[in-house]
């Protein structure tokens, strides 16, 4: 007997419809298999695995460090905990800057060895031959511009971008080139609300923002950021929905407590 209740799988080509129907994407990143199991269970419609694993998982500074092997690792957990929802994983800095051949090695890579669907490239039209490349071997390729932290160094600072006129124009033009180029989806990161939502109305295809107001397409955040697990990075953007710190600090004190007063285990909780 076949099961009515059969789960519909989250495409790009869901995304797309939602943001024709107006219906808002909600997106956030999962590095293992126990909080994407967690997530895809709640609803959500996209998980990326972020190159942020590099500062909330290894504790780097930047997400420069991480490589395509604990990218691959990182999503390789993720796919073993979801049924539903669409995976997107991000191709790590240093594995598509440098020529497009390079960009399709890596993306194929991903592709094979994690099960994940869509890969995400940071930046405009300084890599577009590298998306086409990914995008005509048949591997859907997520956009990212504003502040785009794989060039942390370069931008020396992680405040808003595309402020001024000049960096404004540059990626209204990107954003239409990374369309033309077949991205199904682009990440728009700490831009003014209104640049945001004037490039969201002027594409077929649906944006995603974090810290780029309400008129995106969707919104992004980082797990160990809204769940509160975090607790040293406070941008105006950031919505806490827990505060895991606080209660997993209490809870292993608490252990430790009951530890030291011979009270765990009880008798109840031996052979």
């Amino acid at each position: 007997m076949s099961d009515n209740k059969e789960i519909k799988k989250v495409t790009t080509n869901t995304l797309l419809k939602m943001k024709q129907a107006g219906e808002k994407i909600a997106m956030l990143t999962a590095y293992d298999f126990s909080f994407a199991r967690i997530i895809d269970g709640a609803g959500i419609d996209v998980i990326l695995v972020g190159d942020s694993a590099s500062n909330v998982m290894a504790g780097h500074e930047t997400t420069l460090p991480i490589t395509l092997e604990q990218m691959i690792y990182h999503a390789q957990s993720v796919i073993r905990g979801i049924n539903r929802c669409l995976v997107v994983v991000d191709l790590p800095f240093g594995h598509y800057q440098s020529n497009p051949d390079v960009a399709l090695a890596s993306a194929i890579r991903i592709m094979k060895e994690t099960g994940a669907h869509s890969v995400k490239l940071e930046g405009g039209e300084e890599i577009l031959e590298s998306v086409k490349k990914i995008v005509s071997a048949g591997i859907p390729v997520m956009g990212h511009l504003g502040l785009t932290p794989q060039s942390i160094y370069k931008f020396g600072t992680y405040t808003v971008r595309a402020k001024e006129e000049a960096e404004a124009n540059k990626l209204r033009q990107d954003a239409k080139l990374l369309e033309e180029a077949g991205c199904f989806a682009i990440v728009l990161e700490k831009i003014p609300a209104t640049l945001a939502t004037e490039v969201t109305n002027s594409l077929h295809i649906p944006t995603i923002g974090i810290g780029a107001g309400g008129g995106c397409n969707g919104q992004v955040l980082v797990m160990h950021d809204m769940l509160g697990i975090n607790t040293e990075f406070n941008p105006r953007f950031l919505r806490r929905y827990l505060d895991i710190h606080e209660m997993a600090t209490k809870a292993v004190q608490q252990y430790i407590n009951d530890v030291k007063a011979s009270d765990f285990p009880n008798q109840q909780e031996q052979y």
